[in-house]
């Protein structure tokens, strides 16, 4: 059963990371209305909500776009920084949505930035101290627990993860046509850009639960045998 609800996700997964490829593809290629590039769309979405502290930058790599609350600074990837496209506009916007909740203290920013410590000490150990109590799960059944306790963190901080995608989505798709950024004709292409994206979080968080369960099924199997 969990080898096939595994290899579900697994298609799931590619579908819509495929998806998510091929909207970013098509709608880079429609040119935005406003002319503004994905730098300038950040650095205004900054502006209009009265955010001065927060720099816009460019780095390397394919969707690696992201916002760092730790510096304050809004990081666009190079096809979305130069790019005057529906697509980049769309992207940008998004991070400039983090930077929004951090400015706004948007509570499931403020508990998921929280979080970063802890799972990321989770995320270091957690496959060792599963590995580790799968062989001795008979002698040691603590060392089990122990890393399904590390494994639910990460899947927690999935769950949070989807609101605070979808709420920085919602906020910068409302300003792009606010703020004239997208015409009526192009918002629609800028909410199915961002949805693709936040399909992705919901993948994931669902293959983490999974994953968590069959990790809690072993631990219980074990004991049971015990």
């Amino acid at each position: 059963m969990y080898l096939i609800l595994f290899i579900g996700i697994a298609i799931l997964s590619y579908v819509v990371q495929s998806n998510l490829n091929s909207k970013f593809k098509k709608y880079s290629k429609i040119p935005i209305a406003s002319g503004l590039s994905g730098r300038e769309v950040a650095e205004k979405m900054l502006r209009d909500n009265g955010i001065n502290n927060v720099t816009v930058t460019c780095t390397q790599g394919y969707l690696t776009d992201h916002y760092n609350p730790a510096n304050g600074t809004v990081n666009l990837s190079e096809a979305v920084y130069n790019s005057r496209s529906v697509a980049a506009a769309a992207v940008a916007a998004h991070e400039c949505g983090h930077a929004v909740q951090h400015a706004v203290a948007y509570a499931p920013l403020t508990l998921r930035s929280a979080l970063v410590p802890v799972v990321s000490f989770a995320s270091n150990w957690v496959q060792w101290v599963l590995l580790a109590g799968i062989i001795l799960i008979h002698s040691m059944p603590g060392i089990l627990l122990a890393g399904v306790v590390l494994f639910a963190l990460t899947t927690l901080f999935s769950f949070i993860t989807l609101p605070v995608e979808i709420d920085a989505s919602r906020r910068a798709t409302a300003w792009l046509l606010r703020a004239g950024i997208t015409s009526a004709s192009e918002q629609p292409m800028a909410v199915s850009a961002l949805k693709s994206a936040a399909y992705t979080y919901v993948v994931a968080a669902l293959s983490s639960l999974a994953t968590l369960a069959y990790y809690v099924m072993i631990f219980v199997g074990g004991r049971s045998r015990d």
